[in-house]
This record gives structure tokens, sequence and C-alpha cells, in this order.
């Protein structure tokens, strides 16, 4: 049996397949973002979205055994969660699902962002256990406390993303939005300026990132220097909200998911500072994968509760 996961975030098109419990096809396809830009609206995004889709459909081909489909239907699971660009996964989701007499599961984005990252980091065994989780994205910087099905937010950013800000720097830079790998390249082997973070028990702050990344420019401190700083500042702020967390609900394992996230300098660290369990970049970014287990999850318990 074959479940067809389809996610339309703000940056990417995304469709994969599942059988057997086993990610057997990752597709995506990015959405335009104009040159010097910094983002996309939600018009231009959807209207990609509807160009994406067909192209990545026909590459993936005919699904014989398909059994569910499950789509991302909102960015979180909190009431008024909601953005136009999911629109377009689930016309496609709900219209394949009418065509070929299949269910349809609807999902939130970071749900499957979490499941996706569980499964790259071979870390599966925490489903349904007590576990902490950063999302780290172009949209998102969250600090959430899962337990059972459950997602709660309890920290993160209350300014720009993590995301936002790379990518503001990045293009102010001269860097192709998104930012993130060519700044990252930029910082290897470069001994970063010493940061200091705005942190307050699980929250953070991090517009000050830019504007200090600008007064380095100005100061004529090389792309290197920048690059090297804003991942500094990152990884610090990060660092620092897990130690808060981990004062707080205890030593609990914890995943760090989301594009972000996919950088080689923080994993690095985090991976021996915190025993933190990482994604595959290609599992890290914008993906349905993890929509795509959790349609199968979803099933295997309906059909069990239908016996």
């Amino acid at each position: 049996m074959s479940f067809l996961g389809i996610d339309t975030s703000n940056y990417t098109t995304s469709l994969s397949l599942v059988r057997e419990g086993r990610v057997v096809c990752n597709l995506k396809k990015s959405v335009y973002v104009a040159e010097h830009q910094r983002g996309v609206r939600q018009s231009d995004a959807l209207f990609c979205h509807v160009k994406n889709l067909p192209i990545l459909m026909e590459e993936l081909g005919q699904i014989d055994d398909l059994e569910a489909i499950g789509y991302s239907s909102r960015p979180r699971d909190v009431e008024g969660s909601y953005m136009p660009c999911f629109l377009a996964g689930e016309l496609v989701a709900r219209s394949l699902s009418a065509n070929r007499g299949v269910p349809v599961y609807p999902f939130s984005h970071q749900a499957g962002h979490i499941r996706a990252a569980l499964y790259s980091a071979n870390a599966m065994h925490l489903c349904g256990g007590e576990f902490l989780a950063f999302h780290v994205s172009g949209g998102t910087t969250e600090l959430l406390y899962c337990k059972g099905e459950q997602i709660t937010l309890i920290g993160g950013t209350e300014d720009l993303t993590a995301g936002q800000a790379i990518d503001r720097i990045g293009v102010k830079m001269g860097l192709a939005f998104p930012c993130g790998a060519a700044l990252e390249e930029l910082a290897k082997g470069v001994t970063p300026q010493k940061a200091r973070v705005c942190v307050k028990d699980l929250s953070c702050n991090l517009s000050g990132l830019e504007n200090k990344a600008e007064k380095m420019a100005m100061e004529g401190k090389s792309r290197e220097k920048i690059a090297a700083f804003t991942l500094e500042f990152v990884r610090k702020t990060l660092e620092k909200l897990t130690e808060n967390a981990f004062l707080r609900y205890g030593k609990l394992p914890v995943l760090y998911a989301g594009g972000v996230m996919s950088c080689s300098i923080i994993k690095k660290d985090f991976e021996e500072r915190f025993g933190g369990y990482f994604a595959k970049p290609s599992f890290s970014a914008d993906n349905a994968c993890g929509t795509a287990l959790l349609c199968m999850e979803a099933h295997g318990k309906r059909r069990e509760k239908a016996k």
C-alpha cells in the first residue's frame, strides 16, 4: 500500500510517497522568488504551487496501490492557523481522493516537519512519547513540547524568525534567496565574533541580529565575518533556549527540525552538547515526507477502529 503526502508551504511545493513504512519518493520544486527579494507574497506562492503541482504529479507517475492521501492544511495545530498557499495542496488532495475513492487526511505543516525529522534522524521511538522540538525555518522559530499526539507551543521568537534574519542579511550581501546554504559556505572555517543574544526564559528576539550585521557591513567587515557572526548569533540563541527548556522540563530528548537546522555548523555543536536529533537536510527543509508518514499512521488507526 502507498500513501501520498502533499505539502504546499510558502516556499516549496512537495510530494512524497511512503510504501511499507519507508519514504520511497521525495519530490520538491521551489516557489519562484524574484532576484533581490526577501520573500514572496501568498498570492504569488499560491500561483507557483498551481504551476508546480502538475509537473511534480507527472514526475511521480501512476500510483496503482494508492491507499490514502495526506496534505498540509495549515501551518500549525492551533486555532486560527491559516495560510492561503496550503489551499493548492488541499485542492489536489481532495480532488484525487474523490476521483480514486480513497480517504484523505489533513495535517499541519509543523506536524509534518516534526515527523519527517524523527524519521530521518532514526528517532521514531520518540513518537507518542515526551520530547522537546525546535521548528526553525523561514516562517517559524518555535520551541515545542511534544507529548503523545499533542504539540504545544512553549516558546520561540517574538519578532523575526531565524530564517527571516538569515535571508535578509544574505540578500543585502548579494546572495540568492534563500540564503542559508550560501551563508554557511561563507562562514566555514571562520572564527565568529562573540554574539550577545536576547533570550528571556523560553522567548527570544532576533531583530537585533539584522541591525548588528548592518553595522558590521558599514564598518567594512568581510562577508565571511558577517556570515559567521550571523550563524553564531542563531546558534547561541538556540543554545540558550535549549538550556532554559531543560531547566523547566528536565533533560528531555530534543529534536531540531526546519530548514535552518540543516546548517552543519549548528548541528555538529548541538549533537555534541545536547545529544540532539537532527534530520538529514532533505528531510529538514520543507518536504511532504512527514505528511505521508502521518497519513499512513492515521489510516492504520482508522482501519483498526473499523475492525
